[in-house]
C-alpha cells in the first residue's frame, strides 16, 4: 500500500504559517499536531470548526496521527451540525473559540506550550506518512442548490489536488506566501491555502481577513512573493474600498464567475496577474485560467475531461471516480474547454432561452448597482406562471429606475416581476448564495406580501 508524506517540505525549519506572533515552521508545525494528537478524546471523526487557518492545519493533521476523518462543512448553522450528528456518530467538534455547538462532544483547542515545540523534529525522516487510500475528510457542497452533500476525499487525492494546482499556477517553481479571505474548511480555501501550503510548498497567513483594511495589513505581515486568494465578492469590496495595497503578486479567485471588468481592475490596480480556477467539491479543482487573456480554461495536469451526451464527466489526477460536472462545457483541443453556465441556471420563457449567470451579469453592471441576483422561485404565480425575482442591493435608487435600465440590457420576457430593494444579500462565507436563503428571502419580500 503506497503511503505518502504529511507535507512535501523536506526542511523543517521552512516556514509554514505565518501568524500575528510570527513565522511557525515545519518542525514546531509537527510537534504541535503531535501534542494535540495525544489530547483529542478518541474518536472517528473530526468536525474542524477552527477559523484560525494555522489551528485548522493542525487539528487535521492531529486528527491524521489518530486515525480521525476531518468533517468539513461550508456552514455551522445549527440545522447543518444537527445533521451531521445524526449521521456521523462518534464525531468531535475541535473549536478554538466561541461557537454554538449544541450538545455535540466538544474540545478547545489547548495552549500548546514551547516545551512542546522541542520535541520538533530535526530532520525530513520525522515527518508522517499516511496510506494514499485513506479517507482523510469529507467535505461538503456549499448547498447553493439544495441540501450539502458529502463529498469524501482519501489522502493521495488530496496530495495529488495540492501538486496539481502548485503545478498550474507556477507555485512548485517559485511558492508564495498566501492570504486566503474564505473558510479552509470550504473545498476552495482548503485546497487553494491549506492543499497548496502542505504539497506546493507554500506558507499561508493564519488569519481570515474579510475587511479591505485587515486584507491589507495580512498581506503586509507575510513576505514576497504574495498570492491573495479571494472571490469575486471580497475583491469587489476591497477594490470599492480605494485603499493602499502592499505588493501582491498573484490573484486567484473562485466561487463565481469573475468579470472582465473586475479582473481587468485587479490587474490595473495590483499589478498582480488575476487568475480564476475552475471545479467543484465533488471534482475538486479541475483548470485556470487568466481571466484578461480570454475565455478558454486550461485543465490542470492528470484531469481528464469527456462528453457523455449533454454531461461532461472528469475523471483521473485527483478526482474521485467519475464526476458528472453540472456546468455545459464545450471541450477545446489541447486540453482546454469553454463554460458556457450551469445546466440548473439555464431558463426557457416562452421560447426564449438565457441562464441566470448571464442575467445576473447584466443586473451587476448597472450604475449604481452594489449587488444583486436574479431568482426563479419553485412555485408558481396566480396566473400559473413562474415569473422571475430580482433582489437588489442600489443604495438611491428605485426599483422603476433599475427596471429602466435593465430593459436596455435583456429581453422584456425576462424582467424582473417584481424586482425587490434589499439592504444586502444572504451571502455566506465565501459569496455564494444558498438557494434556501434565497427562498426564506423570497418568502418575506414576495410570497408574504412584503415589498
Amino acid at each position: 500500500m503506497t503511503s505518502l508524506p504529511l507535507l512535501a517540505h523536506t526542511d523543517p525549519d521552512a516556514v509554514l504559517a505565518w501568524t500575528t506572533e510570527g513565522p511557525i515552521s515545519v518542525g514546531d508545525y509537527l510537534a504541535d499536531a503531535v501534542c494535540l494528537a495525544d489530547q483529542l478524546p478518541p474518536a472517528g471523526f473530526l468536525l474542524n470548526l477552527c477559523n484560525d487557518r494555522y489551528r485548522f492545519a493542525v487539528g487535521f493533521a492531529a486528527g491524521l496521527l489518530r486515525g480521525m476523518t476531518s468533517l468539513q462543512p461550508s456552514s455551522q448553522a445549527p440545522e447543518t451540525l444537527r445533521r451531521l450528528q445524526i449521521e456521523y456518530t462518534g464525531l468531535i467538534c475541535l473549536c478554538d473559540g466561541p461557537a454554538d455547538t449544541l450538545d455535540l462532544p466538544r474540545f478547545d483547542f489547548p495552549a500548546i506550550s514551547a516545551v512542546d515545540r522541542k520535541k520538533k523534529p530535526k530532520t525530513a525522516s520525522n515527518i508522517p506518512e499516511f496510506p494514499a487510500e485513506r479517507l482523510a475528510a469529507i467535505l461538503f457542497t456549499s448547498g447553493s442548490t439544495g441540501l450539502p452533500q458529502a463529498q469524501p476525499k482519501t489522502w493521495g487525492k488530496l496530495v495529488a489536488n495540492g501538486q496539481a494546482e502548485a503545478t498550474a499556477l507556477g507555485l512548485d517553481r517559485q511558492p508564495h506566501a498566501i492570504v486566503g479571505t474564505v473558510p479552509v474548511q470550504h473545498s476552495y480555501g482548503f485546497e487553494s491555502t491549506f492543499l497548496l501550503a502542505l504539497h506546493g510548498g507554500c506558507a499561508f497567513w493564519a488569519g481570515k481577513p474579510f475587511y479591505p483594511q485587515d486584507i491589507a495589513g495580512a498581506l503586509a505581515a507575510v513576505p514576497q512573493p504574495r498570492l491573495l486568494v479571494t472571490t469575486p465578492f471580497h475583491l469587489s469590496s476591497l477594490l470599492a474600498a480605494e485603499i493602499e495595497l502592499p505588493p501582491v503578486d498573484m490573484l486567484l479567485s473562485a466561487t463565481a464567475p469573475l468579470s472582465m471588468t473586475l479582473a481587468t481592475e485587479a490587474e490595473a490596480r495590483t499589478g498582480a496577474p488575476m487568475l480564476e480556477i475552475y471545479g467543484s467539491t465533488e471534482s475538486g479543482q479541475l483548470a485556470t485560467r487568466r481571466t484578461t487573456d480570454g475565455a478558454a480554461w486550461t485543465q490542470l495536469p492528470g484531469v481528464q475531461l469527456e462528453q457523455e451526451g449533454d454531461d461532461t464527466v472528469a475523471s483521473a489526477g485527483h478526482v474521485e471516480g467519475r464526476v458528472a460536472l453540472s456546468d455545459l462545457i464545450e471541450l477545446l483541443p489541447d486540453q482546454r474547454f469553454l463554460l458556457h453556465g450551469r445546466h440548473a441556471d439555464l431558463i426557457n420563457l416562452a421560447g426564449k432561452r438565457t441562464s441566470l449567470a448571464y442575467l445576473n451579469h447584466q443586473l451587476c453592471a448597472l450604475p449604481g448597482v452594489v449587488d444583486g441576483a436574479f431568482f426563479l422561485p419553485d412555485e408558481e404565480g396566480p396566473d400559473g406562471i413562474t415569473r422571475l425575482t430580482a433582489f437588489v442591493v442600489a443604495p438611491g435608487l428605485s426599483a422603476r429606475q433599475l427596471t429602466v435600465e435593465l430593459r436596455q440590457r435583456i429581453d422584456a420576457i425576462f424582467l424582473p416581476r417584481p424586482l425587490i430593494l434589499v439592504d444586502r444579500l444572504p451571502r455566506n462565507s465565501t459569496g455564494k448564495l444558498p438557494r434556501g436563503d434565497l427562498l426564506a428571502l423570497y418568502a418575506e419580500k414576495v410570497s408574504h406580501g412584503g415589498r
